[in-house]
C-alpha cells in the first residue's frame, strides 16, 4: 500500500520555489509575520499543507534540502507518515523512523543550533525539557 506524507512548507523560506510544483498543495494559511516569528525580513509566512508520493518523497526532500533559504538559515520543512518523518534544513536531512525518539531530538538540536526557536520545532514535542 502506498502512504503519502503529509507536512507543511512554508513558501517563504524558499530560495527557489520549483519544488513546489512537485508537490500536491492541500491548503494554504498566509500569516502576518510577528516579532514571535523571528523572520523581519518578510511580512508573512504562506504556510502550505503539502502531500508528497511516497514514490517521489526522497526526491522532494532533497530538492528541499537544496531550496531552502541560504542566507537565513531559520528554517526547515518537514512532512511524514505512519512511520518515517523527513525533517530538512538547509543542506542537512534528517529521516527520521517515527518509533525513534532519539533521532527526533537530533534533529531538534540541530534546529536550535541554527537559531531557530523551540516553540517553532513542532515536529518534537518535549523539546524545551530536551533543550536543557
Amino acid at each position: 500500500m502506498i502512504q503519502k506524507f503529509i507536512g507543511v512548507i512554508i513558501e517563504e523560506s524558499l530560495e527557489n520555489k520549483n519544488v513546489l510544483k512537485k508537490v500536491k498543495i492541500l491548503k494554504t494559511k498566509v500569516e502576518k509575520v510577528t516579532e514571535k516569528h523571528r523572520t523581519p525580513w518578510i511580512k508573512q509566512w504562506t504556510l502550505h499543507t503539502v502531500e508528497i508520493q511516497e514514490n517521489q518523497v526522497d526526491e522532494v526532500a532533497n530538492e528541499l534540502c537544496k531550496s531552502l533559504d541560504s542566507q537565513h538559515n531559520h528554517w526547515y520543512a518537514d512532512f511524514k507518515n505512519n512511520s518515517v518523518h523527513y525533517i530538512i534544513f538547509s543542506n542537512k536531512l534528517f529521516k527520521i523512523d517515527r518509533c525513534r525518539k532519539e533521532q527526533c531530538l537530533e534533529a531538534a538540536k540541530y534546529g536550535i543550533s541554527l537559531g531557530i526557536p523551540d516553540y517553532q520545532l513542532t515536529f518534537c514535542p518535549n523539546i524545551i525539557k530536551w533543550k536543557r
